[in-house]
């Protein structure tokens, strides 16, 4: 790597900053809880879409794209979707109705987060793709004496024994005496501790879910059910990742009690150490002051930012949006506010757009990065490089996922444009001005200006190309 600087980044586990090791440099593995596709994600989701997408961008730079695998998953097993999967659909098989009430967030996600600049994860799987694999996880911690069936108010649950787990507690550091119940039911009297979870709770004759056969003391007990929140991702994380891996993300939120219970559920499971060595989590955001809340009328999704007039009175662009949560560091809370996006709207309208170029990124943004994502020193970097012209700019920016468009749409045809022009070239000489001029027409407007001239040493027709500012 010569003197590319080391990434040291923020464990939450260690509560320190050290350098980054991967466990294998060939298959570097990041997973990031990712949204709930109840309903349009909020402002507050965006942070961490944004914040992971940079260390996505610096990993893949670092290792080369190659060589990084980044999952988001998407939950689509929550009461609520089930409950309007089963109203609207009665009729339907399960995962199929679910999959109809979740496409149309789902899809508005996507849009979301790609409007904000995001590159897509190499693997967003989905919670109802892997009940099979939540189940067999579930039956491991039985059989290994970490897990137990009880019978509560809604019926028969498989739920996980934290008494079982000497050290449990170590992501958030709280004493095993002092935990809350991490589940999604209150702290009933069938649990051994009140702090045992659910992995799988009994679906009522109403309610929907999946059967599973758990194997108890030689017995086999039928639970039709639904898993818990946190064995989702245990289940999801070692599909596509495996048992152990690099990095897991995810707002701040999360360290307790889902995180706390992914480690649980999949140290437990598979006997290991740990789940993930590195574990980032990014601050909480206020909205204007305040905790953002329906109630207070100061609630507000990515989809009405971009497209709506609610906030200040316009809509704004993506890559403002971006900027404005760059400028704070991911791990210190942000208050997102009007005031904010105005100051990255003015910053962002200094930065040019650039002829494209295959300089990399300069080593001043790429420190900054590499010292625990430090995106506000990177972006005064990048400010500077804007500034003075630096070449090194464009590949500057992007790093940060914010490239001027132009210079995305250059880059997206370069390959093709020497063969284009060159088609150009012919019909000139076939004096098919028409056709020529409406090739120089098309490429102006996706922001590319053709320049004719003569070759000073044949006097032949030659033509070059730049992005038009």
């Amino acid at each position: 790597m010569g003197d590319t600087p080391e990434l040291r980044l923020y464990n939450t586990l260690t509560r320190e900053k050290s350098g980054f090791a991967p466990i294998d440099p060939d298959n570097v593995r990041m997973y990031v809880c990712g949204p709930t596709v109840y309903d349009y994600a909020h402002i507050g989701n965006a942070r961490p879409a944004i914040v992971f997408d940079v260390l996505y961008r610096r990993l893949r730079h670092l290792y080369g794209e190659a060589h990084v695998k980044y999952v988001r998953n998407i939950t689509d097993v929550d009461d609520k979707i089930n409950a309007r999967a089963l109203r609207d659909y009665p009729d339907m098989e399960l995962n199929a109705a679910i999959r109809l009430v979740t496409e149309k967030t789902y899809d508005q996600y996507q849009k979301d987060v790609k409007a904000l600049g995001c590159l897509a994860p190499d693997v967003q799987p989905r919670a109802t793709e892997h009940i099979a694999k939540m189940v067999e996880i579930n039956q491991m911690l039985l059989d290994k004496g970490n897990a137990y069936i009880a019978t509560g108010a809604e019926g028969r649950e498989v739920l996980f024994a934290t008494g079982s787990m000497p050290d449990y507690g170590q992501l958030s550091k709280r004493k095993l005496d002092e935990q809350q119940a991490g589940a999604r039911i209150a702290v009933e009297g069938h649990k051994k501790n009140p702090g045992d979870f659910v992995l799988w709770k009994e679906s009522a004759g109403d309610q929907p879910g999946w059967h599973a056969n758990y194997r108890i003391g030689g017995e086999t007990v039928s639970i039709h059910g639904r898993p818990g929140w946190h064995i989702e991702c245990s289940a999801m994380s070692a599909v596509h990742l495996g048992e152990t891996f690099d990095i897991h993300g995810g707002g701040l939120d999360l360290i307790f009690p889902h995180h706390e219970n992914e480690i649980a559920q999949s140290r437990c499971a598979y006997g290991h150490d740990v789940m993930a060595n590195v574990w980032m989590h990014n601050g909480f955001l206020q909205v204007e002051g305040r905790k953002m809340s329906k109630s207070d009328g100061n609630f507000v999704t990515i989809h009405e930012l971009l497209e709506t007039e609610k906030f200040g009175g316009r809509t704004w662009p993506g890559p403002v949006l971006r900027l404005a949560m760059l400028m704070t560091h991911y791990r210190e809370p942000i208050d997102f506010s009007l005031k904010r996006l105005e100051e990255a709207e003015r910053l962002l309208a200094k930065w040019p757009e650039v002829q494209v170029s295959s300089i990399g990124p300069h080593e001043s943004v790429v420190a900054a990065l590499a010292d625990d994502l430090n995106t506000p020193l990177a972006i005064q970097a990048v400010h500077a490089l804007a500034q003075s012209g630096d070449p090194a700019y464009a590949a500057s920016a992007a790093l940060l996922g914010i490239a001027p468009k132009k210079v995305e749409i250059a880059v997206a045809i370069a390959e093709g444009l020497d063969a284009i022009i060159q088609m150009r070239l012919e019909m000139l000489k076939a004096k098919n001005f028409a056709e020529a001029d409406r090739i120089r027409e098309d490429l102006l407007a996706k922001g590319i200006q053709l320049k004719d001239g003569k070759d000073a040493a044949t006097g032949e027709r030659v033509t070059t190309w730049e992005v038009k500012r």
